[in-house]
């Protein structure tokens, strides 16, 4: 089994995070005497929509120090109005409110947001949490949900997130409400999955997946609010140099990219390999911030020649350069944007991580496997 790094608060919280990431085994295991409300059910979740003074007739039966946790709160927004009576007016103050999709409480129902409820994230499990049990190419292939990395063959892997995709990306996206053409939708997710990890043209892939250019942004944002993926920006300081401004757009998982892109069917680009290395690598840096309530910033760094930086973090003036690479050896090359930020910043470290199995130092870069660079990672060594 496995240790979850989120650590739970003493007053309400949000719990947001993309399903099957673990969120109710996480809450069974550390509230165990909560009074549980599931809305994932059509039925409970209609009987509350239809009345919801319900949940307020309910609650009011139970002590105020009693926890509650109400699972998918997203299906039934409008209980956060009878939660913020609860809270206000009647004293309690125990709410756990889960979700996999923002987008709703977002649009306007954020009221327990300011300062009434913390947020918190659950994503997939990190290499901390399974104490760094997997192959690293196990961990591109075929991501960290937990139920994938809990199922003992290929075959048991690849089933669970080809049913993912089918069941969660297409059927729950298409919940939110405005992707009602499933056609074009499939036709962006397949080529969203190609374009994981770039920077994104708006124009030419509204054109490759024959839908206009407002549709490929409302799908992006619903990509987001569902908690699918993220923008990483680029990081551009004040001067003349025109660093690239435009953001990359990360996968959550490496595994559910690999299942939507297809990989498990048909060969890929000679390169996909590289781009899954650096959307688990992401993540790793994702969840170390997140859990251990990191300071500073996480993007990239690249100018118009080229140049570039696979993952910078930035505090004030100090910067941490992570250059990440799927190849066994060592090349030169791969210090390219390093030595060319260097040139204009100093760098507090940089790192190299790859596939190969040697330790290097080589012009002040480390150069390190990327089993070694999550043990590092794991005891702050990277990112303080």
């Amino acid at each position: 089994m496995y240790t979850r790094s989120l650590r739970a608060p003493n007053r309400s919280f949000f719990l947001f995070g993309p399903r099957g990431t673990g969120k109710t085994t996480w809450l069974l295991q550390h509230f165990k005497e909560a009074k549980f409300i599931d809305l994932l059910p059509p039925q409970q979740a209609l009987a509350y929509e239809k009345n919801p003074s319900l949940l307020r007739a309910q609650v009011k039966a139970l002590p105020k120090m009693q926890w509650i946790v109400i699972d998918e709160i997203q299906k039934v927004p409008i209980l956060l109005d009878e939660i913020h009576f609860l809270m206000e007016r009647e004293g309690y103050k125990k709410f756990i409110l889960t979700g996999s999709s923002a987008r709703k409480i977002k649009r306007g129902q954020a009221n327990l947001l300011a300062g009434r409820a913390v947020l918190l994230k659950m994503l997939p499990l990190t290499s901390t949490e399974i104490n760094f049990s997997l192959e690293p190419q196990t961990a591109l292939s075929y991501g960290m949900l937990p139920l994938s990395v809990l199922s003992k063959s290929v075959s048991e892997k690849e089933s669970f997130l080809k049913a993912y995709v089918d069941t969660y990306l297409r059927e729950e996206i298409k919940y939110e409400g405005i992707v009602r053409n499933l056609g074009s939708f499939s036709r962006f997710l397949e080529i969203a999955s190609l374009c994981a990890g770039q920077q994104i043209n708006m124009s030419n892939l509204a054109r490759d997946a024959e839908i206009s250019r407002d549709t490929v942004r409302s799908y992006f944002s619903v990509f987001e609010d569902t908690l699918l993926g993220s923008w990483l920006p680029a990081y551009r300081p004040r001067a003349k140099v025109k660093e690239v401004a435009a953001p990359k757009f990360y996968w959550f998982d490496s595994g559910v990219l690999n299942a939507t892109a297809g990989a498990f069917e048909q060969p890929m680009p000679a390169d996909w390999n590289g781009i899954l290395m650096e959307h688990w690598i992401h993540h790793e840096l994702v969840g170390h911030m997140t859990y251990g309530h990191k300071k500073g910033s996480l993007g990239f760094w690249k100018t118009p020649n080229g140049n570039e930086i696979d993952f910078l973090w930035w505090y004030g003036n100090e910067f941490i350069a992570i250059e990440v690479k799927s190849s066994k050896k060592f090349k030169k090359e791969f210090l390219k944007g390093i030595h060319s930020f260097q040139e204009k910043k100093q760098l507090k470290s940089s790192w190299v991580v790859y596939l190969g199995e040697e330790e290097l130092r080589i012009d002040q870069t480390h150069v390190v496997p990327a089993p070694q660079f999550l043990k590092l990672l794991s005891e702050g060594k990277i990112i303080p």
